[in-house]
């Protein structure tokens, strides 16, 4: 039993940061890496992203998702999820050979290979009928087998949960996103960039609606913070470490659903995600990952 991201609906915005910032949330990692001994030194800060992330959901984005599900058939939205996942699998592919994966590179590559072409860009999942499985892998995990430590817990406004690793992780992300560059085109190229974008967002956020239930069914308002915050590390942990963790590393979450409604239960909920495409953050929960990158969705069941 794992959990994928937590955090409220954790959407794909994969926007480039400055590096200037990336430079200063390095430095402050390294930092606070060696000179603090409070594992939660942001609460105030977090704690505030978070109801912003909340607040920015339930007034914008979820309704805005809502109605992309009522009026979306579900084959279109299925064809709308597989196209931004074949996307990401562009990143994938990189980040498995960043990481020497040599031989699931080659998967993600075939993957990427065999969609994009008798997929029809992507719109169907042929890779999955012959059995090639999909990964998750982005820049956040690289680092992290790079060696580079996590820091601490940070929320970030839209983005939601993450840490200064993946948040420099969220940056690479970007400049391996296909998307980014056609953006540079500018006129109508970068207009149907970000017309992608609104829909990729708002396919993500539908896609969670499950997801939202579960953790507020799981958590109270007094531990939702913690809820969230541990069960987005625990799945952080287990994608850096391919799934190899141990039973004490379950322990904290699976805790806090001790205490859940049996509805909640990872039995009878399979939740599917992300990723992670990479980052668009919870607005409003830990979204599981539906193309795993980051990035970042919630999954109270077995991981793949």
């Amino acid at each position: 039993m794992y959990y994928k991201n937590t955090q409220h609906p954790t959407y794909h915005l994969r926007s480039t940061l400055p590096l200037s910032l990336g430079g200063i949330l390095m430095s402050s990692l390294l930092l606070l890496g060696c000179s603090t001994t409070d594992s939660d030194p942001w609460k105030a800060w977090n704690q505030g992203s978070q109801s912003f992330n909340d607040g920015l959901d339930k007034g914008i984005i979820k309704p805005i998702a809502q109605g992309y599900e009522w009026i979306t058939p579900d084959p279109i939205d299925k064809g709308v999820t597989n196209f931004f996942s074949n996307i990401n699998d562009v990143g994938v592919t990189i980040n498995d050979l960043l990481q020497f994966k040599i031989l699931q590179g080659g998967q993600d590559l075939s993957r990427l290979l065999i969609n994009t072409t008798v997929g029809v860009g992507g719109v169907m999942d042929i890779a999955k009928d012959i059995d090639l499985p999909k990964h998750h892998e982005d820049f956040g995990q690289t680092l992290g087998v790079w060696g580079i430590p996590s820091g601490p817990y940070l929320v970030l406004p839209i983005f939601g949960p993450s840490s200064p690793r993946e948040t420099l992780g969220l940056m690479g992300d970007a400049m391996l996103n296909p998307l980014t560059y056609v953006s540079f085109i500018g006129g109508a190229a970068s207009a149907a960039t970000a017309g992608s974008k609104v829909v990729d967002i708002a396919d993500t956020r539908a896609d969670l609606i499950p997801a939202e239930k579960v953790v507020n069914e799981a958590s109270s308002d007094k531990d939702r913070y913690e809820f969230i915050k541990n069960a987005y590390q625990q799945r952080r942990d287990y994608l850096l470490k391919d799934g190899n963790v141990t039973d004490d590393d379950t322990l904290d979450i699976e805790s806090e659903l001790d205490a859940a409604p049996s509805s909640a239960s990872p039995s009878s909920t399979n939740l599917n995600q992300l990723d992670s495409k990479p980052p668009l953050t919870p607005v409003n929960s830990a979204i599981p990952q539906k193309n795993a990158t980051s990035g970042h969705l919630l999954k109270l069941s077995e991981p793949e």
